[in-house]
Order: C-alpha cells, then structure tokens, then sequence
C-alpha cells in the first residue's frame, strides 16, 4: 500500500505509518531542522526512514503530478499553533492555517483513505463553524472554494451539496470520520488528547470505527491501591508510597470492591517509560543518545511539571512548551527538572536509536509536535485493515459479476 505524508515534522506519524505496512512516495516537511533530523536518521542508516523520500519545501508548491491518484493514503498533521490551547486561536485567520492545502491535497491525490491529526482545540466551542467547514471541505473536496468567495460563503454552498446529495454519485466523496482520543488510553505514557479525522472514499463502502482501546486509568488505580503491584514491580517500599489521592478514594473503594475486568492494562506511566534510564546528572548517563541535563527548570502558575506515576502531561512545543514547565518532570523528593531530549522521545514513543537534530529547546519543539509514533501506528493499522477489506469486496463483487455473466 502506497502512502504520502504531509507535514511530517521529526517524523512519528510517517513512522507509525511504515510501520502499518504502507511505503512512502513523499514525505514532505518545510522545517529545516526537523528536515534535518530526518536526514540525519537517514544517513546513519535507521531502517524505517532510510528510504523516505524527504521532500523539503513548502507544500504549497509541491508537484502533486509526481504522485499517481488513488494512492491508498494520505496522512499528516497540519500545523497545530491556530487552533492550539496555548496558541493565539486565530483558526482562518492564521496564515500557519494548513488546511486548505490539505484539501488541495486530497482533490489532487484522491486517496482512498486521509488519516489527519490537530489538536482538541480545534473541536471547541467557538471553532465550531470552521471545524465543521474542514470537515465539509474533506467530504466535498471537489466544492473548491472561488476566487473572492469568503470561507462563511463557501461554507454554506459546501452545506446546500451535502443536502442536495447530487455528488454523492457522480463526484469524488469521503466518509468522514472524526474522533477525538487520549494517546493515553493506547499505552502511550502520556495524557495527550488529540482530534484524528479519518476518511475514506466514499465508493469503498467502509464504515470505520476507531480502534479499541487497551489501557486505562481504572486499572492504573486498581494496580497501585487495590494489588499494589504497580509499586511492588518498581520496588517502591510501602513506606514510600504515596497515599490514595483524595479525589480518588471514592473511585479506589468502589474499584476494591469489585473484580476488575481484564480488558484493559494500567495506563502506562512516566516511571514506566523511563524505568530503565538513569538520571541525566548521574555519571555514565551520556550513554543514552540525546539524554542531556537541561538546567533551569521551575514551577509557576499553571505549569507544575509531570508527576512520575501517573502518565505525562502533554508535551509542548513553542513558547509555552520551551521552556515552559510542562516539559518537566516532578522527581521523588519533589523537586522538578526538565526532561531530556531523549525521556521526552520515549513518552512519544521514538525508538532510542533515533537522533534529534538542533539544540534542546529545537528538538524539544519537534517532539512536542509530533504524534506519538506507537499511537500512529495503530491508527494506521485500523485503516490499512479497512482498505484490505474493501479490496476483497471488491474482488468478491467481480467475481460474482463474471459468474453471472457466463451463466
């Protein structure tokens, strides 16, 4: 299965990609830095990007000839800063708005599938009207917007096609399917919430659903207050063990008095994820790759760091991120210290051999970006399984049109 990756940044979507099974024709990215690490990683030769091709540029200006139509996907995350909580919400305002290039993209491309990430932010309540807007505009990506036309004008003629129906069978389509997920609720050590707008053409026939999920907070809870194991496996004394947090105890009693389905594991925390990487100020720390002590971290109003044993906050990138406290870990004794280069690529899930080109606060902006590369994948793969379905439908229907026909 073909792919081609828009704004790729550092690259955790195109990878959870690869890693689904599909082979990149493009992998396009303006940042020269994050460009950088891509290239870097290509040339000491790590296997799931060494064969990327990188395209650096503003894709405003990428030649969508050089791809064929109905590549199986199209997947990226434009820029998150208008629609961000901590950004300046402009939204259409924002000239950093990549939307409508991406649906340049798929009018282009027509792809059979579009997997597209943003930030919760885009689904409040006052970018109502423009998330509904990027959404009209996937499912009618031939509605093209006329020279002039401002976007509440072209909104309500993309409104008056989806009443009318009539491209519905003539027209190139997609069946939307927006879901907003915690990246915590599928293993990933951090509470990171984010929109995905899934697509696919509308003459597959598929009705997608997101996939399960398989972590939660109930059974972190019941693995710290009602076993104990999770203390008991990181060797945490019962004298050290902090008590139930109060807002819990009501939740921690009622899970106590019952048996806990075995369906999900314990959310993933921040001692998990790092359990095997020492300190960064302990000697012999620099044998982990990017894993550097970043001093100057401290707490302030709205920012108080990650506690250990619950998953991250998210990471952040720009001016709230970097050096912001959220980038930051509170450690056992209390006190707080940045989190490295490299404890920061494990809570999204880079593998420790890959490289961030740029000083920390540059690669600390590439991660806070990013998509977390284990949760990518398993998106990638519920929409690789669909379009695998969809073929055998399709070869089923041709089969029993060529028996009708010999009969």
């Amino acid at each position: 299965m073909k792919s081609v990756e828009l704004f790729a940044g550092a690259g955790g979507l195109a990878m959870g990609v690869t890693l689904a099974g599909f082979e990149s024709l493009a992998v396009a990215e303006w940042d020269r830095w994050a460009c950088d690490t891509i290239r870097e990683n290509q040339h000491n030769g790590y296997p799931l990007v060494k064969d990327w091709p990188l395209w650096e540029g503003d894709v405003h200006v990428f030649d969508w000839s050089s791809i064929p139509e109905g590549i199986d996907l199209l997947a990226g995350g434009p820029p998150c800063q208008p629609f961000s909580m901590g950004g300046q919400h402009k939204a259409f305002g924002d000239k950093r708005d990549m939307f409508p290039v991406t649906v340049e993209a798929v009018r282009r491309l027509k792809p059979k599938s579009f997997l597209i990430e943003n930030v919760r932010g885009l689904t409040r309540t006052s970018f109502h009207e423009y998330f509904q807007y990027i959404q009209l505009q996937l499912e009618f990506p031939e509605v093209a917007r006329h020279n002039g036309e401002t976007w509440l004008e072209h909104l309500k003629r993309l409104r008056e096609e989806k009443t009318s129906g009539a491209l519905h069978f003539n027209g190139l389509t997609y069946n939307l399917f927006p879901v907003l997920v915690n990246a915590a609720d599928y293993g990933i050590p951090q509470k990171r919430e984010r929109i995905f707008i899934v697509g696919f053409r509308s003459d597959l026939g598929v009705e997608w659903s997101p996939p399960d999920t398989t972590h939660s907070l109930d059974a972190l809870l019941y693995d710290k207050w009602v076993t104990g194991d999770y203390w008991e496996r990181h060797r945490i004394p019962k004298s050290c063990r902090p008590a139930v947090p109060e807002r819990q105890i009501k939740r921690v009693e009622k899970l106590g008095n019952s048996v806990l389905p075995n369906v999900h594991k314990p959310w993933r925390t921040v001692r998990d994820a790092l359990v095997d990487v020492p300190d960064p100020r302990e000697e012999g720390a620099s044998f982990f790759r990017d894993h550097k002590f970043q001093d100057g971290a401290r707490v302030y109003k709205g920012h108080t760091g990650s506690p250990l044993d619950l998953p991250s906050k998210t990471l952040k990138a720009g001016v709230h991120g970097v050096p912001g406290g959220e980038n930051m870990m509170v450690c056992d004794d209390g006190s707080v210290r940045y989190f490295t280069v490299r404890e920061s690529a494990r809570l999204q899930n880079f593998p420790d051999g890959y490289t961030f080109h740029g000083a920390w606060s540059e690669a600390m902006r590439q991660l806070g970006n990013a998509v977390p590369v284990a949760l990518a994948r398993t998106m990638a793969c519920s929409i690789a399984e669909q379009l695998a379905l969809a073929q055998l439908r399709n070869l089923a229907n041709e089969q029993r049109s060529s028996s009708r026909k010999m009969a």
